[in-house]
């Protein structure tokens, strides 16, 4: 018997986490002036790479942790420069140039992670598995995770008509308030891996 309870609580706490719809502005930033095919690629790569990097915490999590003697805010202070940095191109007009790097480049990093796998969702997968006692209980965390990427997967294969439709200037205009919106969640993650950090000191 699956608990069902516990698979509407990890599907709806990494959908609002991982946010499939906040991606769809950023996906199509990062794949403007692609084919259909590359980005179509480049969608169900990045859920791919996504879903291997929170499996691969949520069984080996803490002990990665732990042997790398990393701690959560760490984690959550990197991810929060890497995305700062890929903001900073989207915002400065050189997003131009990972589009000439490959579609794996965007798919792996940053889309992958650490945006769709960043610290928040890998934290929140982790503190899940641990209320793991039962095959139903394993069964329901698994179910919500594997939930949470499909939803991913179908917001960014279906955001592909709509960049068809905003054309040429539509896409510098979505590129530009991503670059803004990403630039908030990089300064959002340090500030909060650094009050962390204090109150850990503290």
């Amino acid at each position: 018997m699956i608990e069902y309870v516990l698979l509407v609580e990890v599907f709806v706490t990494l959908f609002v986490i991982m946010d499939p719809v906040g991606t769809v502005p950023i996906f199509l930033s990062l794949t403007a002036g692609r084919s259909k095919e590359t980005a179509r690629r480049a969608a169900w790569q990045a859920v791919a790479v996504s879903f291997l990097v929170i499996t691969l915490f949520a069984l080996f999590g803490r002990q990665i942790f732990h042997y790398l003697h990393i701690s959560l805010p760490a984690l959550q202070c990197a991810g929060g420069l890497l995305l700062l940095l890929v903001a900073l191109e989207l915002l400065t007009g050189n997003e131009q140039e990972q589009t000439a790097s490959g579609d794996a480049n965007i798919a792996l990093v940053p889309l992958g992670t650490p945006l769709l796998a960043g610290p928040g969702a890998i934290v929140a997968t982790m503190l899940f598995v641990q209320e793991i006692d039962s095959w139903s209980t394993g069964i329901a965390v698994s179910l919500g995770i594997i939930a949470v990427h499909l939803a991913l997967w179908l917001a960014m294969r279906y955001s592909l008509p709509i960049l068809r439709l905003i054309r040429e200037g539509g896409v510098l205009l979505v590129t530009r308030i991503a670059g803004l919106l990403l630039s908030a969640i990089a300064v959002q993650l340090v500030a909060d891996a650094v009050r962390a950090f204090i109150a850990g000191e503290g």
